[in-house]
């Protein structure tokens, strides 16, 4: 074994939660509340039926105690099926928190592998779940920027947050540090390595990985626990990926994760926010622009440029979200699904949209996702945004109750406002000194 993974083992395992920050604790609960409100957002979505039916036709298991119910469904799969099937759930709305380093993001697999784990956890604490939550980003976060620096080709996230959940049970299920080493290699070997940019010419369900990356991840655990070998995690374990690892305990990943005010990729949000501010500052409607000129990275420029036929489509676009916030002055799941797609006058205002990469903002990228926008409006107005970075992270971070407002845009159509309040104050609650998981479990299920 490494000094690098004596290290990881030493936090994943030992680290206590009253070891760990308020401010990352409450961070973890803030992430949790928003990929909540998510995963409750994109339940009677196409996708996740898809993926909760099918977890339910080839992911279950004949033993109870690897076993879980899947959220807001109630039905129990393995372990495995109901993270993959969540996680693949929320992964098709892309409203889900990321972590700009990586170029992927980290809450989506966390949070419906911490409610398949704590299932056999009846006396986690709120604090320890918490605990758990920060673990799962702070390893994928690191694995992630070492698998970037290692190869050459864009993965998904699935690639790297695998070992974060990996962790995440390695900890709940109280591994010897040797499991947690097998783990975490054979999460790295079998992690979906897919390209990113693919599914960015190309847009589908298949997203960002993620469903598979917690899928391999949970299975990665209990193929160690059986004795499974696997290691070593070259992302953990290589000298070249000490670095990534120095700072683990130090610096807290989750405390620069971004939310996003729109379920689009964050590719785009920089542009939205450059038209939704000129407009608001200049009193515009969509039918007083002439044209709309957008200025941003390669990897923007990249994003869909047609008229969506599919939601996943509408997320992966440029011209249509930007045309969507113009017409409507938001972004919800009603513009991005069903006849939200056929909108006539979104499409009128796209063909107004023109789009170029600048080598400034290539610069800038991915540690920030910059753009400019240049509005040309019906009386011959020239209005200009200047460079503007996308809203939510470290740079202009969303407060507590933007995202209580998020959660509940997203969670009450689905599920009810007293339900949604529920899930609210027993997730805000969690750090509480008598809060226990099962505050926050009592919600989370239907059916039997």
């Amino acid at each position: 074994m490494t000094g690098t993974f004596d290290r990881v083992a030493k936090f994943v395992l030992s680290r206590t939660s009253d070891e760990m920050p308020v401010s990352a604790k409450e961070s973890a609960a803030l992430m949790m509340l928003d990929t909540m409100g998510v995963l409750i957002g994109a339940g009677p979505m196409q996708a996740g039926i898809i993926a909760r039916d099918t977890a339910t036709m080839l992911y279950a298991s004949s033993s109870p105690a690897h076993s879980a119910r899947m959220l807001f469904d109630g039905r129990r799969v393995s372990l495995a099926g109901a993270a993959y099937a969540v996680a693949t759930q929320t992964d098709n709305l892309d409203a889900h928190d990321g972590y700009n380093p990586t170029k992927g993001h980290i809450g989506v697999v966390v949070i419906p592998a911490l409610a398949a784990l704590a299932e056999h956890c009846p006396e986690l604490s709120g604090s320890d779940a918490l605990a758990s939550v920060i673990v799962g980003y702070e390893v994928a976060g690191r694995a992630g920027l070492a698998l970037h620096a290692s190869v050459e080709d864009y993965h998904t996230s699935g690639a790297w947050n695998a070992l974060g959940v990996a962790a995440m049970a390695a900890r709940l299920r109280h591994h010897s540090p040797d499991q947690l080493r097998q783990a975490l290699g054979i999460a790295e070997y079998h992690g979906p390595r897919s390209q990113m940019m693919r599914e960015i010419a190309n847009p589908t369900m298949l997203h960002d990985g993620s469903g598979w990356g917690a899928m391999v991840g949970l299975s990665a655990a209990i193929l160690a626990e059986q004795g499974f070998t696997g290691a070593p995690a070259l992302t953990v374990e290589d000298d070249q990926a000490a670095p990534f690892w120095a700072d683990l305990g130090s610096f807290w990943q989750i405390e620069h994760q971004y939310v996003k005010p729109y379920p689009i990729c964050r590719w785009a949000h920089a542009a939205i926010d450059g038209v939704r501010i000129l407009m608001l500052q200049h009193e515009l409607s969509h039918d007083q622009i002439a044209a709309i000129h957008i200025n941003s990275f390669h990897e923007a420029v990249c994003l869909f440029s047609g008229i969506p036929n599919t939601t996943s489509q509408a997320q992966y676009s440029l011209a249509f979200s930007v045309a969507t916030q113009a017409v409507h002055g938001l972004i919800g799941v009603e513009h991005i699904s069903g006849a939200g797609l056929k909108d006539p006058v979104v499409a009128d205002v796209m063909n107004r949209i023109s789009v170029t990469e600048r080598e400034r903002h290539n610069q800038r990228f991915p540690q920030g996702r910059w753009a400019d926008v240049v509005i040309e409006t019906t009386n011959g107005q020239v209005l200009k945004s200047g460079d503007i970075h996308a809203r939510g992270g470290p740079e202009a971070r969303m407060s507590q109750q933007d995202i209580v407002d998020k959660f509940m845009e997203f969670a009450a159509p689905s599920i009810g406002k007293a339900r949604a309040t529920g899930i609210c104050n027993a997730i805000l609650g969690l750090n509480r000194p008598t809060a226990r998981y099962a505050d926050l479990q009592q919600y989370l299920y239907d059916g039997p």
